[in-house]
């Protein structure tokens, strides 16, 4: 399964690992989505997830408040929520 951010009609769904190896690709793919009015990112599909991948999270939220939206992070993995946790930056993501 290769990483990438996909466009749906409900937004973007990303798959494969977000880790360091993949974060730039996933910062640029994700701005081309928010470019194209796709705020919700469904990470159903990610299968990794480390520190880099709350980086790109928070830099799609940059890139979208920039332009005056909001992001909604979808089904986001558990191990997400516990990164998130130990970094105590939940509150500054939109989970749900």
């Amino acid at each position: 399964m290769s990483t990438r951010v996909a466009a749906t009609a409900a937004g973007s769904v990303v798959t494969g690992s977000m880790t360091m190896e993949h974060a730039a690709a996933l910062l640029a793919q994700g701005a081309v989505a928010l470019a194209q009015g796709k705020t919700a990112f469904d990470l159903s599909g990610v299968t990794a997830i480390d520190s880099s991948g709350l980086a790109v999270l928070f830099g799609w939220q940059r890139a979208a408040k920039a332009q005056g939206k909001d992001i909604a992070i979808v089904n986001p993995p558990h191990n997400l929520r516990s990164l998130a946790d130990v970094y105590d930056v939940s509150g500054l993501l939109a989970l749900s």
